[in-house]
């Protein structure tokens, strides 16, 4: 197993460091994972171009060479260059897919109607509006082209829920002979929030710190997901802080 970085996250703005708004383009830790049978690409958070100078540079593959495309979450932040890899299985876990989809889907059909009404009376659909739902649009033909996830990917790679940021949130959890390693998404972002034990603000945040004290309870290395690849040195029962 072959578990290789290509490109180190960053929140557009750390919480930790006393940012409150934007001060970057935040995207995510995108990891290769390669198997005798598989190349995985899990979050490939920068643009096209970027992800795949990064993939020639740090494994010496092209995005033909990726076999499945697996996002942690919905976020754009996560998917930026998800396209790249039009011959690949694209993968999110089953609960992200729903519970993503069903907003997108009844979002989409409130501006549809309103539309609709627009027409019928002659007027069009305000231009911000009619850009939202291009957006919803294109989300939603992506998701429908992301299939849902099985419980294993492959052999030793298995889908880790870490529900909390998001209702749907996913870790891939990569087991070796002697030792686990944890791709966390933004269940745990940063090393400072590792050290610290506190979690992202999120749909549910008694569910992120439970998914924090899941992951550190049971992996030896975590990939952090706006961060790079760290031992967990996490003192065994340590919980997330508020």
């Amino acid at each position: 197993m072959d578990i290789r970085i290509l490109s180190i996250g960053t929140l557009p703005a750390h919480p930790l460091w006393n940012e409150r708004s934007p001060v970057r383009t935040g995207h995510t830790t995108t990891t290769l994972i390669q198997t005798n049978s598989a190349k995985i690409i899990v979050d490939p958070g920068l643009p096209p171009q970027a992800v795949e100078a990064r993939l020639s540079e740090r494994a010496g593959l092209t995005p033909k060479d990726i076999t499945h495309v697996f996002l942690t979450s919905f976020n754009p932040e996560a998917r930026r260059a998800i396209e790249l890899f039009d011959q690949a299985v694209w993968l999110i876990s089953p609960t992200e897919r729903e519970t993503v989809g069903i907003p997108l889907a009844q979002s989409l059909a409130q501006l549809a109607q309103a539309k609709q009404a627009a027409e019928e009376q002659g007027d069009q659909l305000p231009e911000d509006e009619q850009v939202l739902m291009d957006m919803l649009t294109k989300d939603i033909q992506l998701l429908q082209r992301i299939k849902p996830a099985e419980d294993t990917i492959v052999q030793s790679v298995d889908l880790f829920p870490l529900p909390g940021v998001s209702p749907g949130t996913c870790g891939l959890l990569i087991s070796e002979p002697t030792t686990t390693t944890l791709i966390c998404g933004d269940a745990i972002p940063t090393i400072e929030h590792l050290q610290s034990a506190k979690v992202l603000e999120g749909a549910d945040r008694k569910a992120a710190q439970a998914s924090f004290h899941e992951a550190t309870e049971i992996a030896d290395f975590l990939v952090l997901g706006r961060d790079n690849i760290t031992p967990n040195n996490t003192p065994k029962g340590l919980g997330p802080q508020a």
